[in-house]
C-alpha cells in the first residue's frame, strides 16, 4: 500500500505556478464520483505492449488484467473534467513478479498500472497531466452517466466511438477506502511514475456478481485494445459516489531502454508546449441536456444509436 506522505499535508495553504497553471497545494479534487472495472486479458499480448524493459504485466494467474477507470472531477484547481483511463495492471523491476503476490507487497514489486490511453474533457487537463506528469492525456468527447441501477461512460473521437463502459451499480455495504496507487506512463522516451491518493466509500462486486460490459467502437484508437483478447466477464466492479483525491507533485522518471535502438521518435514536448488553459468541453458523445456538466441524468443512458463491437 502507498501511504500518503506527510509532506502533502504540510503543503496545505501553499501555492505553485507550473507551466502557467496555478495550483493550490496539495493538488487535490473534491466531490468526485468514479467507476472502475477489471477484465482479464491475454498475458503475452500485454507483455508485448509494455514499454522498455522494467515494466511487466501483473499476472492474474495465467492472464493479465485490464483496468478501466472513469473519474468525474467536479472540484479541482483546473475546473471540471472527466478522465477516462484505460490501463494494464503492472509491476516494475528487473524481472517479472509471481502471480497475485504483488497485491500483498505492493511497494516491493512496484505494483501499479501502465496507462495505455487517457482521454480527458479539457485542454488545460491535457497541458498539466501530460506536460508535468507525462500522462498520455488528449482531449476527447466524454460523458459520465449515473443511473439508479447502472453507471456508464462513453469515449468518442472524431464523432466515432472508441470505447464505452457500462457497469451495474454494486449494492450492499460500502467499504471505506483511504489508499494510494501508482501510475506508469511513457512520454518523451521516459517512463514516468506518479502517485495518487484517494479516499471514499466504495461499492464493489467481484466474481460472478460483478456485471460490466466494455465495448470497443470502430475508431482506430481502439485497435490496440483489440489485440489484447479482452474477456467479456468482469473480474470486479466498483463505484464511488464521491471521493477526495490528491495527486502527488513528486514523481519519478527513467529513460526507457531497449535491446536495440528505438526506430521511432517518441512523442515529446512539442505536443503540449502550445496548448492553452481552456476548460471548454467538446460536445458529448450521446445526446444530453448540457455538455458543460460532468454528470448527465440517467434518462440519457441509451439515448443514441451507435456502431460498435462488443468484446470479445
Amino acid at each position: 500500500m502507498f501511504l500518503r506522505p506527510k509532506r502533502l499535508s504540510r503543503q496545505k495553504g501553499r501555492h505553485a505556478l507550473v507551466d502557467g497553471i496555478s495550483f493550490a497545494l496539495p493538488v487535490n479534487s473534491e466531490e468526485t464520483p468514479a467507476l472502475m472495472a477489471g477484465f482479464k486479458i491475454d498475458l503475452e499480448r500485454a507483455r508485448a505492449i509494455m514499454p522498455g524493459n522494467e515494466l511487466h504485466p501483473f499476472r492474474f494467474g495465467n492472464k493479465g488484467l485490464l483496468l478501466v477507470t472513469v473519474v468525474d472531477y467536479r472540484v479541482t484547481d483546473i475546473g471540471k473534467y472527466i478522465e477516462y483511463s484505460i490501463a494494464i495492471a503492472c509491476t516494475q523491476g528487473h524481472k517479472e513478479a509471481p502471480p497475485f503476490l504483488p497485491m500483498m507487497f505492493q511497494k516491493s514489486f512496484g505494483l501499479g498500472q501502465y496507462v495505455l490511453d487517457l482521454p480527458v474533457s479539457t485542454e488545460i487537463s491535457v497541458k498539466g497531466g501530460k506536460g508535468i506528469w507525462g500522462m498520455p492525456k488528449h482531449r476527447a468527447s466524454l460523458d459520465f452517466l449515473i443511473g439508479d441501477s447502472e453507471v456508464s461512460s462513453q469515449y468518442n473521437l472524431d464523432d466515432q466511438m472508441v470505447t464505452r463502459i457500462d457497469l451495474k451499480r454494486p449494492t450492499g455495504t460500502p467499504l471505506p477506502l483511504n489508499i494510494g496507487a501508482a501510475n506508469y506512463c511513457a512520454f518523451r522516451g521516459m517512463l514516468m511514475k506518479s502517485y495518487i491518493y484517494f479516499k471514499g466509500k466504495m461499492y464493489f462486486d467481484i466474481g460472478q456478481k460483478a456485471k460490466a460490459t466494455f465495448t470497443l467502437g470502430n475508431h482506430p484508437r481502439a485497435d490496440i485494445l483489440r489485440t489484447l483478447n479482452i474477456e467479456p466477464d468482469a473480474v470486479f466492479t466498483a463505484f464511488f459516489p464521491e471521493t477526495q483525491g490528491v495527486l502527488d507533485d513528486h514523481f519519478e522518471s527513467w529513460f526507457l531502454s531497449y535491446d536495440t535502438p528505438p526506430a521511432n521518435t517518441p512523442e515529446g514536448l512539442e505536443s503540449v508546449i502550445d496548448l492553452g488553459h481552456s476548460e471548454e468541453w467538446l460536445p458529448p458523445p450521446r445526446s444530453s441536456p448540457s455538455h458543460s456538466s460532468p454528470t448527465i441524468h440517467s434518462s440519457q443512458l441509451h439515448s443514441s444509436p451507435r456502431s460498435e463491437t462488443t468484446i470479445p
